[in-house]
């Protein structure tokens, strides 16, 4: 999904924490990463520590040991360059399809920045061919399966690590693939002035062992929802003007100081400010026998602000993974070398979860909006699919098809992925988050969601056509002349399908809310 383009193009890693802007800088608009002296120094420094400990008699896990169950075998020095290419070599078994480009992106920046930290005891030139590899727009091949999200996100990062080894497969800014029966990636290094590394003790367990790709989806889809969650607002109010409903729910009287759930007011207010001065609302204020709304208009704020606490809620676990440092082992800044468990990615696994649950919910209340829209016997007198010709023209009928099947796949995608644990590596890892599960299939849930909004926006703009002479609110109107722009309004049956993806990259793009946000403002 676009989102705005920010005004920096470089990103510092300094060895603190970074932004939700900052991944999606570098993510999705190619921002430019430096690390700052001051943390490669910090690096160069742990790593000495580490060379210590590599040469001492004393056993020190991943530094002269195997990995996972087989931590018990101690690695003679002349075999470690060797063990670290096997790791990664061995952990690179991800399959299926390709994720995109910006998540492995995201992937790559966020194990940047916990290599930059001074935490995970690598060379300073691991972690600069990484941010190398990142400015020069090579894309490491990471396949859809292959992370159990415990132990990190293993066989994603493993992926990235074997590009960096030149090896592996990765594409170059022009998309072109290297790698497999291709050129071999080290040709694609060498085009960019970028050296392989070869991995040094330790080395390989720092490159894998983080929660950064379902930490990286995570963020985005945040970003996503914030975005998707004020056009609902717009969509709702719209389809509020299509139906003849009231906006006198949405009078923040009734929210903050009655329920003081935030998401709530901030909602309920973009709804009363996009309903303003519409005159479709005020012909039906007098003389108009319902008592009440349907629940899904009048408790549209209700929903979506539940929706927007709930994204509030992911954000701050978000921040706190930011602020983390997570490898296995961690070197402290006492010195000592200690094996934990933070790899463990359920913290950021739960919300992921949760933001499924959201992202369908708010999908199903737009659709039952949609759905009443087309029915000629709860519309209150709209023609039936608000067709041109009932009966010869079936209207929109089957774009409310479509909106149930997205639903009904977003109500699926909602099972939560962290409650299936299935234990891996001779049940040494016996208990995993199944976190990057959770964040793929949310990746296509905020997809869902976005195109279920197309879709009522399509309507509510048909509905509201339909009820001229009357007018809408200067805000609805403003929405309808940019959708009107590529997307035609009430006639005769035409092929729909183009007309629902223009409306659908109108949101994407943030068209829609900035339209609305011409007349009325910026909306919550």
């Amino acid at each position: 999904m676009t989102t705005e383009v920010l005004e920096t193009r470089e990103v510092l890693l300094s060895g603190a924490g970074v932004t939700l802007e900052d991944v999606i800088a570098v993510a999705r608009h190619d921002a430019k990463v430096t690390i700052t002296q001051e943390a490669l120094d910090t690096v160069a420094k742990v790593r000495a520590h580490i060379d210590r400990l590599a040469h001492s008699d004393v056993p020190a896990y991943g530094i002269s040991t195997g990995f996972g169950a087989l931590a018990n075998r101690h690695i003679p020095a002349d075999m470690r360059t060797q063990l670290q290419k096997s790791l990664i070599r061995s952990h690179s078994a991800g399959m299926g399809p390709a994720v995109e480009r910006e998540v492995v992106r995201a992937l790559m920046f966020l194990r940047a920045k916990t290599l930059a930290s001074g935490r995970t005891g690598i060379r300073p030139v691991v972690v600069q061919t990484m941010v190398d590899v990142l400015n020069a727009g090579i894309t490491p091949v990471v396949r859809e399966f292959g992370s159990l999200g415990c132990s990190g996100d293993l066989a994603p990062l493993s992926h990235c690590a074997l590009v960096l080894m030149g090896e592996g497969e990765a594409t170059g800014p022009d998309g072109t693939l290297f790698g497999g029966s291709g050129r071999p990636v080290s040709d694609l290094l060498a085009g960019a002035g970028i050296e392989p590394v070869v991995l040094a003790e330790k080395e390989g367990l720092a490159l894998v062992n983080g929660t950064d790709g379902m930490l990286g989806m995570l963020l985005m889809a945040i970003a996503d929802l914030r975005e998707l969650l004020a056009t609902a607002d717009i969509t709702a109010a719209l389809s509020v003007e299509g139906l003849l409903g009231t906006d006198q729910v949405f009078l923040p009287e009734l929210h903050a100081a009655l329920r003081p759930h935030p998401g709530q007011a901030a909602s309920a207010d973009n709804m009363f400010r996009v309903l303003s001065g519409s005159a479709i609302v005020a012909s039906h204020r007098v003389g108009d026998s319902r008592v009440q709304d349907a629940y899904s208009l009048r408790c549209a704020p209700q929903v979506a602000g539940a929706a927007r606490d709930t994204v509030d809620h992911a954000y701050l676990v978000a921040t706190r993974e930011l602020a983390a440092t997570i490898d296995n082992p961690v070197v402290l800044p006492d010195g000592r070398v200690s094996s934990n468990g933070n790899f463990h990615g359920a913290p950021v696994a739960y919300v992921l979860d949760f933001l499924a649950i959201v992202a369908a919910d708010v999908a199903s209340i737009a659709e039952r909006r949609t759905d009443r829209m087309l029915d000629p016997a709860r519309s209150h007198g709209l023609p039936a699919f608000l067709a041109g010709d009932p009966g010869v023209d079936s209207g929109l009928m089957i774009a409310q098809y479509t909106q149930a099947g997205l639903v009904s796949d977003s109500k699926r995608l909602a099972v939560p992925a962290s409650v299936d644990s299935i234990p891996s590596s001779a049940m040494q890892e016996d208990h995993v988050s199944m976190g990057w599960h959770a964040a793929r299939k949310l990746r296509r849930s905020v997809e869902n969601l976005r195109r279920v909004l197309a879709i009522e926006l399509v309507t509510a703009a048909r509905a509201i056509d339909m009820r001229a002479p009357l007018q809408p609110g200067p805000a609805a109107a403003a929405v309808l002349a940019v959708l009107r722009g590529s997307v035609a309004g009430p006639g005769a049956d035409r092929f729909l399908s183009p007309e629902l993806e223009e409306a659908d990259r109108l949101v994407a793009a943030g068209a829609i809310r900035a339209a609305a946000e011409s007349v009325v403002g910026p909306l919550n």
